[in-house]
């Protein structure tokens, strides 16, 4: 694993001017757009380079257009492209290379010829003084960092929320003081551009539940959690680490990926083990036992306990947004928004306002006064299917899958074969993808799931589960011929009072530029098609 270096290539935001920085990766989601106007507004010569063609990055360079160098040339405070291509020289030459997280060091030449490499989040570490609180795990991170941030702006704190959640925190690295909190979603990979340079230093870490992601770039459960454990690696006793109670599937817990001496032990025990912060915990359910941190108490209450308090206290109840797994993820911010020292009471009433994030389980459209759509294109690996399929306490048409990462389908085939589970899904709808053909392979071998036979497949063999005659179509090619499908089924059978939830399970790569676009194209379908 490549460790960077705890000297920067800039001693100070000022002296950026003049220097040469290359942006690797301009992309469409903004992150290398934030660190190119950054670097220029800066007075840096930028030169930024793409694989990607200028037509396929045209809406990050036309917002980019008012900072464009006139002929290409290198110019104090101008952008310089190069696209469908990279050059050597421009990553030998530059003062500083800011790279994209989902670029690997480790066989690029390009990045080995760098004299320096930051990302915008090391460069934002590096100089901003606002205190952080920092999230990641494999599922919930973007709940629960919007969550905190809604809780800090109602509560009266002028506070920021960037990262993984798409927006750099170099767009307001200008407006942060020590008196701004800043909430970081960070993935695996932003987290190991940070490895070495000790600068993620948050007040408060989440490390929310761990599950399989991101195998097909990892290869191993090991590895994976090691750029995690990054989150809270230099943190000290003054500081707070939050990691989960309740244990993991077998399948997946430490002492299954070879972790030495993990026998019985959950992936939140060896992160409580590690910290050098004050670790606290989160559950579900009630512990047995003594614990610091927060609970759900029978679902309906949760509870915080301090080190130094005698009593509980109740700090959340009732949401607005489904699902026990959203629960969790809001219990923990509710925690945070306590150790910021916000009164319980005030914390309650700020988070059973809140309504949930874009993507993730958001409700977006009601068709025939009764069929009521979700999107939750976040969904990116199939045990967040599982916990959507169990959100809304009734059976769900479900609209699933997409492309592989390298990651076991057994988990969902597993709820979805259940049919003594009251949360059997209704229906199942199948988006075209590797991951998807993995899924059906599952689904087939069951005998309580019925193949529904349509115009891209054969029909497989299988029986009627006895509850509802369950069944799947497809896989579907596109949103468009899926949703008309789904859109036959509802209104030939005179469907009502259903939930229909576009949980994939799986990442975009292929139909979409990712599930923010997936999200947003089948929000759009549903309400041209379901009008």
């Amino acid at each position: 694993m490549h460790e960077y270096s705890r000297t920067c290539a800039f001693k100070s935001i000022e002296d950026i001017r003049g220097k040469r920085v290359t942006i690797m990766g301009l992309g469409l989601n903004g992150g290398g757009e934030a660190s190119a106007r950054f670097f220029a507004e800066k007075g840096a010569i930028v030169t930024v380079t793409d694989m990607k063609t200028h037509e396929d990055l045209l809406p990050s360079i036309e917002r980019l257009k008012d900072l464009e160098a006139d002929g290409g040339k290198e110019t104090e405070g101008k952008i310089r492209y190069v696209l469908g291509k990279h050059e050597l020289s421009d990553f030998e030459n530059a003062d500083c290379v800011i790279k994209n997280p989902g670029v690997k060091f480790e066989g690029n030449k390009y990045l080995q010829a760098a004299k320096a490499i930051e990302s915008d989040i090391s460069i934002f570490l590096r100089f901003s003084k606002s205190p952080i609180i920092a999230v990641t795990g494999s599922k919930g991170k973007s709940s629960t960092v919007s969550a905190i941030y809604y809780g800090l702006k109602q509560a009266g704190f002028n506070a920021f929320l960037g990262g993984n959640i798409t927006v750099s925190p170099l767009t307001f690295f200008d407006k942060t003081s020590s008196d701004t909190p800043v909430v970081l979603e960070l993935s695996s990979w932003q987290l190991a551009d940070l490895r070495g340079r000790g600068v993620l230093k948050p007040y408060i870490s989440i490390i929310t539940k761990i599950v399989p992601d991101h195998q097909n770039w990892y290869g191993n459960m090991t590895s994976y959690v090691q750029d995690k454990k990054l989150i809270y690696a230099d943190q000290t006793r003054g500081d707070w680490t939050i990691v989960d109670f309740d244990g993991d599937e077998p399948s997946y817990a430490p002492s299954a990926c070879g972790v030495e001496n993990a026998e019985g032990k959950s992936w939140g025990d060896i992160f409580a083990s590690e910290s050098k912060a004050t670790v606290l915990r989160y559950s579900k359910t009630k512990p047995d036992q003594k614990m610091f941190g927060v609970w759900d108490e029978n679902s309906s209450e949760g509870r915080v306990l301090l080190p130094g308090m005698e009593e509980s206290e109740v700090i959340l109840d009732n949401l607005k947004v489904p699902g026990r797994h959203m629960r969790t993820n809001v219990l923990n911010a509710a925690l945070v928004l306590y150790l910021m020292h916000i009164p319980a009471e005030r914390i309650k009433s700020i988070l059973e306002n809140w309504e949930g994030t874009p993507h993730r389980l958001q409700y977006f459209h009601t068709y025939a006064g009764s069929v009521r759509f979700f999107n939750d294109s976040c969904a990116t690996v199939p045990e967040a299917v599982t916990e959507a399929t169990k959100a809304f306490q009734k059976p769900v048409i479900l609209l699933t899958g997409g492309t592989d990462k390298g990651l076991s389908f057994e988990p969902l085939v597993k709820t979805l074969k259940d049919v003594n589970n009251p949360l059997y899904p209704k229906k199942i709808f199948l988006l075209a993808g590797t991951g998807t053909d993995k899924l059906i392979a599952g689904l087939s071998d069951s005998e309580n799931v019925a193949s529904a036979t349509d115009k891209n497949i054969p029909a497989a063999s299988g029986k009627s589960s006895g509850v509802d005659n369950v069944s799947w179509e497809g896989p579907f090619p596109s949103l468009k011929e899926m949703l008309s499908a789904v859109k036959d089924y509802i209104d030939r059978n005179n469907i009502q009072n259903v939930d229909v939830v576009f949980s994939p399970g799986a990442t975009s790569f292929g139909l979409f530029k990712n599930e923010f676009d997936r999200g947003n194209q089948f929000m759009n379908g549903v309400k041209e098609l379901f009008n």
